[in-house]
């Protein structure tokens, strides 16, 4: 019992610690990690792990990953039932650019500077701050942007366009094999299924790595052995 006690409060004291440092070091630890940000990850994980094995002698060290684990499901549970949890271990969304304006307070808060800003930007397909009404550094340090009404791309319902739906695509046939559920779930059967095989010339489910059926009633199909003329290739290879 005194051995338990010695790995729960040992494995507690790291798992705390370690939540706090990340909440000091700040949101970018989360998002953009540089090298040396990795670095120092990997080090207090490091370090945090050998209190552990260093202070605990015996088959009792293989205890602490069960509670960190225990403590990690503990801690989901906590943040989602409880809003003030939430805020307090995982933190919240911060503004960042208002109305096209850099809040300089907002980036010294978090120790976000400009270079952090304008790659994420970029990500975004943002190459100038001037088409940004709100952009905002979630808590899992991703940013969100949204741009100026007049930087938007047209939508169909900006023209009264109608549109069709379009979700997603379920899958028929993986690796060779009929998927019966999802086949069951459209109401489909196999004679419609191999009549749409028939058409597109595959005689052999097991020729199919690929399956799926969209919601205009298309069947695609991609097979294990297809031939292409020119495939593309991206990479730089010495002459």
């Amino acid at each position: 019992m005194e051995q338990f006690i010695e790995v729960f409060w040992k494995s507690l004291v790291v798992f705390l610690l370690l939540i706090v440092l990340t909440r000091v070091i700040g949101k970018k630890i989360l998002s953009q990690m540089t090298f040396f940000d990795f670095v120092i990850s990997i080090t207090m994980g490091t370090i945090g792990g050998a209190f552990i094995t260093t202070t605990i002698e015996g088959i009792w060290v293989l205890l602490s990953p069960t509670l960190l684990a225990i403590f990690v499901i503990g801690l989901g549970f906590l943040t989602m039932k409880s809003l003030f949890w939430r805020k307090l271990f995982e933190g919240e969304p911060v503004v960042v650019i208002q109305n096209g304006k850099i809040l300089e307070k907002n980036l010294k808060r978090l120790r976000y500077h400009l270079d952090d800003l304008e790659m994420q930007l970029r990500e975004k397909g943002v190459f100038d701050f001037g088409e940004v009404e709100f952009a905002l550094l979630e808590p899992h340090g991703k940013l969100s942007v949204l741009k100026k009404t007049q930087n938007l791309p047209l939508t169909p319902e900006d023209i009264k366009k109608d549109t069709q739906y379009k979700g997603i695509a379920t899958e028929i046939i993986k690796d060779g094999d009929i998927l019966e559920q999802n086949l069951r779930q459209n109401k489909l059967t196999f004679s419609w299924l191999y009549t749409e095989l028939c058409k597109q010339q595959v005689n052999d489910v097991s020729e199919i790595t690929y399956a799926a059926l969209n919601t205009n009633g298309q069947l695609y199909i991609d097979k294990k052995k297809d031939k292409s003329e020119y495939i593309q290739e991206v990479e730089d290879k010495e002459s």
